[in-house]
């Protein structure tokens, strides 16, 4: 009783950082490398908005830290086995991760352009400024995929990364431009603490 939307999301949080150490374990029992990997990176991300808001004071709004928690969450899950045998898992991640991605490129744009009057970015830029810059950093992660997979086949591990081939690489890209739009159409309400966050970080460095 009396508990806000904003409680229940960190209760949602909290769940799913369990879930991910419970992942972590997994790997550590089965000695499986890639649930390993990629269950610390996951929980690694789920604790950096704390670590911004306490060391670069970066207010981030409960929803944008279920929506990172959520991202990584359903990554860490998937190295367990649901890539392989749910069809859309894949889709579902990337899409959720190139969100990411694509918020802070916006957040990033808008609050260099709210900050300072020489620089002014109309609508029409923003959106195909987003895309690109998703874009580019899909192309960047499917080149780590295809050579972290590489390597692990060359020297005998198991890849901590998964890769499937030219047409996974063009699927992902698709949702990842995917993820990019729903951004730029539905992301600025969630974004929008941050942004006055880093437009506030952006005075204070200007001043000092």
């Amino acid at each position: 009783m009396g508990e806000t939307i904003d409680d229940h999301s960190r209760y949602v949080v909290r769940g799913m950082q369990l879930a991910i150490v419970s992942v972590v374990f997994v790997g550590l029992v089965t000695r499986n490398v890639g649930v390993l990997v990629n269950g610390v990176f996951a929980l690694g991300v789920t604790v950096l908005p704390a670590v911004l808001k306490r060391d670069y004071r970066l207010a981030l709004d409960p929803a944008l830290t279920l929506w990172i928690t959520a991202a990584v969450f359903f990554h860490a899950v998937g190295m367990l086995g649901l890539y392989d045998v749910v069809w859309w898992w894949d889709h579902l991640t990337h899409t959720l991760s190139a969100t990411l991605v694509a918020g802070v490129g916006y957040a990033t744009a808008v609050a260099f352009d709210e900050h300072s009057d020489a620089v002014h970015f109309p609508p029409q830029f923003m959106f195909v400024y987003v895309l690109l810059f998703t874009l580019a950093f899909g192309v960047v992660w499917e080149v780590l995929e295809f050579t972290v997979r590489g390597f692990a086949s060359v020297v005998g591990i198991e890849p901590v990364l998964i890769q499937y081939g030219l047409e996974d690489t063009i699927v992902d890209l698709i949702f990842d431009v995917a993820g990019a739009i729903l951004v730029t159409l539905f992301g600025t309400g969630v974004l929008s603490g941050t942004i006055d966050s880093l437009v506030a970080r952006l005075s204070r460095s200007e001043s000092k």
